[in-house]
Parts: structure tokens; C-alpha cells; sequence
């Protein structure tokens, strides 16, 4: 992983992500069992990179336009307390969620994929779209992930973060913990 001055620059004063759902922490595809029950699929090392960043000190939001228990039952099991559902105008969530946090726009990172998250893109220090996301975000963002959506596009901005704010090796020399012994 490559991470460029400017990247980290802006990386350094993140204190708060946000994440879009649908086409970030999933791969945009909605999936119905034949009881008419929503199915989502959530990549595992996105979860272990938010756990981690949040170990890191970096708190974590999710606002989406879809509202959905199984996005609720995954928050809670990420420990995730800042989530907002069923918001297609998703602005006015994340100028509330700032104003309650006290944070300033340039400590803020946010991860859409589509035209509907440009609003709060468009605002936040750091703005991050997954390698499917529109061209019309894809045109206005700080950086593009190589990773598609629900594909590892968390896990890396996670790992962006923590590298330009020095904890990941914490979080390395904590799992590489007893190689080092004799």
C-alpha cells in the first residue's frame, strides 16, 4: 500500500469515519430470500480493520439511505453506536451527527459510492469511493480505492488511517507478539 503525501496529510487529522453501506461495506447488490427476507453480505476483513481503528481511537458512523436490521445487527456487533437509517437525503444526518461530536470538517473521512453521497463528500476532510463507484463521485473525490465495494475498500481506508497516524504497528506488533522471543 502506497500512501501518497497529500493522502497522508489529510489522513493524519481524521478523528471520525463515516461509511455508506450499500456499494461500500456491501457489493451494492441487494439480495431477497424466497420469504421475501433482505440478505447482505459483509466482508469480514472490513469488520477486523474497523475494529482495530477503533482500538486506534478513531470512532465510527454509518449513514445510509436503506434502513435494514441487518445493518443494525452488524453495527452492534462492530460496536458501532453512530448509525443513521433510512435517510436518502443524507446530509442533514451528517451535519446533526456533527454538531453533536463537536468535530471540525477536516477531521472527518467519509466513503460513498454514489451521486447521493456527493453532500457529505463534497464537506468532509478526506472522501474515499470504492474502484465501482460513479464516475460522477469518482471525479470529485480525494482518493479512489482500488477495491470495489464490500470488496476491502474499508479494511484499507482503515489501514490508511492508522499508518498515517502511527498505530497500526501496534495493532501488527500485537498479533506478531511471540515470534520475537526466544
Amino acid at each position: 500500500m502506497q500512501i501518497t503525501t497529500a493522502l497522508a496529510a489529510k489522513a493524519q487529522k481524521i478523528q471520525f469515519l463515516i461509511l455508506d453501506v450499500d456499494g461500500v461495506l456491501t457489493d451494492n447488490r441487494l439480495y431477497y430470500g424466497d420469504d421475501g427476507h433482505e440478505l447482505k453480505s459483509f466482508y469480514t476483513r472490513d469488520g477486523h480493520g474497523m475494529v482495530l481503528l477503533k482500538k486506534s481511537g478513531i470512532e465510527i458512523g454509518i449513514i445510509t439511505g436503506r434502513t435494514s436490521k441487518l445493518v443494525a445487527k452488524r453495527c452492534q456487533d462492530l460496536k458501532i453506536e453512530h448509525l443513521y437509517q433510512g435517510v436518502p437525503d443524507k446530509l442533514p444526518s451528517f451535519l446533526d451527527l456533527v454538531k453533536k461530536l463537536g468535530l471540525q470538517l477536516d477531521q472527518i473521512a467519509y466513503v460513498g459510492d454514489d451521486i447521493l453521497d456527493l453532500p457529505i463528500l463534497m464537506r468532509v476532510g478526506l472522501s474515499i469511493t470504492p474502484a465501482d463507484g460513479e464516475s460522477e463521485v469518482k471525479s470529485r473525490v480525494d482518493y479512489i480505492s482500488p477495491y470495489k465495494g464490500g470488496q476491502g475498500v474499508v479494511r484499507e481506508v482503515c489501514e490508511i488511517l492508522m499508518r498515517s497516524q502511527g498505530t497500526w504497528q501496534q495493532h501488527m506488533d500485537f498479533y506478531l507478539r511471540d515470534l520475537n522471543t526466544d
